[in-house]
Parts: structure tokens; sequence; C-alpha cells
């Protein structure tokens, strides 16, 4: 008895050293693209350990490229943000840090720029996100 317990104790931990502990990921529909790349609205992106997609513009007021303006105006940008065993919504603005759950985000830029008299369709946007 004593023989095919130590046998079944050898051959548990065999088993065990085959396994690998594989750490948890944010999940999102479809893949997302590698840290740093553009993304259009609805495409995701990863940033460090979590994944980042544009959901919509909230407000697009920056000044046109061919136009002097004495305010510069804003972009405002809904983004999800997803990481493991969270996931929050926000508006994050063009070049301001957000900070959530110990970590940073800065929607870091935004093509095209305005052109004035030009109204930009949502699906020309692409965002890209930096660590501040």
């Amino acid at each position: 008895m004593t023989r095919t317990l130590a046998l079944s104790a050898l051959l548990v931990s065999i088993a065990a050293s085959g396994c690998a502990i594989v750490p948890d990921t944010p999940m999102v529909r479809g893949e997302a693209k590698a840290q740093g790349r553009a993304v259009a609205l609805g495409e995701s992106v990863w940033q460090g350990d979590t994944i980042l997609t544009p959901l919509s513009v909230i407000e697009d007021s920056r000044c046109p490229q061919n136009v002097q303006c004495v305010r510069a105006g804003e972009l405002v940008v809904s983004t999800r943000i997803t990481a493991t065993h969270w996931q929050q919504t926000v508006p994050l603005t063009l070049g301001e840090p957000y900070t959530v759950m110990n970590r940073s985000y800065v929607l870091s830029g935004a093509t095209p720029g305005q052109v004035a008299g030009q109204a930009i369709q949502p699906g020309a946007y692409r965002f890209t996100y930096a660590a501040p």
C-alpha cells in the first residue's frame, strides 16, 4: 500500500509539472492591435496590460487647421478600458491623462485634424493611446 501511495504521489507530481500558470488577460471581441498602433472607432488596442477601445466621439471642437482660433478646443472620445476582472467606459480628452485602478492612460493622438467647412465622418477617425 505504501508503494502504491508513493507511486500515486509521483504520478501526480509529474502530471502537475506539465501544467503552466497562464495569467488572466482581458478579453475583447476580435483581436486587439499592438500597443502604439492607431485604431478606428470600435477597434481595440493594447496599452500595457489593458485593452482600450474607442467607442464614440463625444466632442470634437478642435481648431481647424486652416483657421486662427482664440481657443484650441478639444477632442473627447468615449473609451472602454478593459483589464483583468474589470471594465470601465470613460471620456478621454486628447492629451489629458486619466488614472483608474493605479493605471494611467492618455489619448495621445487623433487623425484627421479638423478642416473648416468639412465634417469628419466617424469611420475616418484614428486614435492612438499612450501611458503618460
